[in-house]
């Protein structure tokens, strides 16, 4: 399940597909952590232990959702070195310190942090105390998840597929019995919740570090780690995440916006909006695992400076954005209502579900080329186009949803969101031509 992206090989399109199938089942386990961890307390009889959770996932989730941009990038830098030890070495030493410094920044402000949250969530008293309980203890664990995407990115990068597989499902299954442990046998709630999680982080750096020296390639030449890490190195590795960033912070304003949005209508039509965007993101972790293998790939042309492979990636993209739609629209044709009713058992949310649901099967064929191409993009490193199609896109939701929504409510919505995902494409779309120049430099 090592696949070695050899400099002379004739790649093709199964070449492609043997990293999308491996990157997709790694990449759908990011969000189980938090499913884990709110099944758990949601059997246990005080309802305020899994509203603190959830208080505490949406502050991570926003901050790690902010920052995952160091897995992207570090996957694009560490494929373009693929030929290189040295360079190799430094696309890992680079977002490495960058995410260690981070991570202890988070923990220093971690009280100014919360505080800001909880300004803005409002919970109850119960319910900030049971949030602030699993935040403390997690808020340890910043320095380790930052650096997991490093090691995943990075090996993501270098095509190492069953490491990055094993991290992500022994970082799972830990979290799951030591949990089960802690929660069940020892009856420590919260704290038993967070602990577990913080020890699966834990474990899942230590184990990526052992990955990491294992792959590293060894080399003569000393590593200059003052070279590396000074600021005239940094810089154009964080332009790029810095463009990544804003990228991400458009895609918050827009998701938290949609949302807010849709807490105006009835609380029926909120719940149904947040059961169809659940769906949506699972759509959009399938996504992933074909942007990732576009990246590993045009990451690999650019440093080699093969335009060949680099058209090869664009047409594999290219089919990706056919298949996967076509893929995605059988399966929500097939097992809509099933879907559904995993979700809520709620027969009025179920109506309005079924009501709405056709917006699920546009966004695959809008978005497809903005989260495809994305990776493209970032495996070249070429952000700035990245960040562009994304304020882009942005604006464009600003207007839509002005008009739309007052005129069809929440269909207007959810058209505003495809008009958005629709440009996230082709705003993107339009830079390719320039982008294989920029494969060249």
């Amino acid at each position: 399940m090592t696949t070695k992206l050899d400099n002379n090989k004739q790649f093709y399109f199964k070449d492609y597909l043997a990293l999308v199938i491996p990157f997709i089942i790694s990449t759908i386990t990011t969000p189980l952590l938090g499913v884990v961890d709110t099944a758990l307390v949601g059997h246990l009889p005080n309802p305020a232990f899994i509203a603190g959770i959830a208080v505490g996932a949406v502050i991570f989730n926003t901050i790690y959702w902010l920052f995952g941009f160091l897995r992207v990038s570090t996957t694009g830098f560490a494929a373009q070195a693929l030929s290189d030890p040295i360079l190799l070495r430094s696309s890992l030493i680079r977002p490495l310190f960058i995410a260690i410094v981070l991570g202890i920044l988070f923990i220093i402000l971690q009280q100014p942090i919360f505080d800001a949250a909880m300004q803005v969530i409002k919970p109850n008293k119960e319910v900030t105390h049971f949030a602030k309980t699993y935040y403390s203890i997690l808020i340890w664990g910043a320095p380790f998840v930052l650096i997991n995407y490093v090691l995943v990115g990075w090996l993501m990068g270098m095509a190492k597929i069953k490491a990055v597989l094993f991290l992500q499902v022994l970082i799972n299954v830990l979290n799951i019995i030591l949990a089960i442990i802690l929660v069940w046998g020892f009856h420590s709630n919260i704290e038993g919740v967070a602990s577990a999680t913080l020890s699966a982080q834990i474990s899942c750096s230590l184990l990526g570090f052992w990955y990491i020296y294992r792959y590293l390639p060894k080399t003569q030449q000393k590593t200059d780690l003052k070279a590396i890490l000074s600021w005239q190195s940094l810089k154009g590795v964080i332009l790029v995440n810095t463009n990544l960033m804003i990228r991400t912070i458009c895609l918050l304003i827009v998701t938290n916006h949609f949302i807010s949005i849709g807490s105006s209508f009835s609380t029926q039509v909120l719940a149904a909006n947040a059961v169809l965007f659940q769906i949506h993101y699972l759509m959009a972790y399938l996504f992933d695992g074909f942007a990732n293998a576009s990246s590993v790939f045009s990451g690999k042309a650019k440093g080699t400076k093969n335009i060949t492979l680099y058209n090869q990636t664009l047409r594999w993209s290219l089919q990706a954005c056919i298949i996967c739609p076509i893929i995605l629209i059988a399966i929500w044709l097939a097992f809509d209502t099933a879907i559904i009713k995993l979700l809520t058992n709620q027969t009025e949310i179920i109506g309005l579900c079924q009501q709405y649901q056709l917006w699920l099967m546009i966004f695959p064929i809008a978005v497809a080329g903005g989260l495809i191409y994305y990776g493209v993009f970032s495996g070249i490193s070429y952000t700035s186009s990245i960040r562009d199609s994304m304020i882009l896109a942005l604006l464009l939701w600003l207007i839509a949803q002005y008009i739309c929504v007052p005129i069809w409510g929440n269909n207007g919505l959810w058209f505003s969101y495809i008009l958005f995902s629709l440009g996230r494409t082709l705003f993107l779309v339009i830079w390719i031509k320039k982008s294989k120049g920029y494969v060249l430099i």
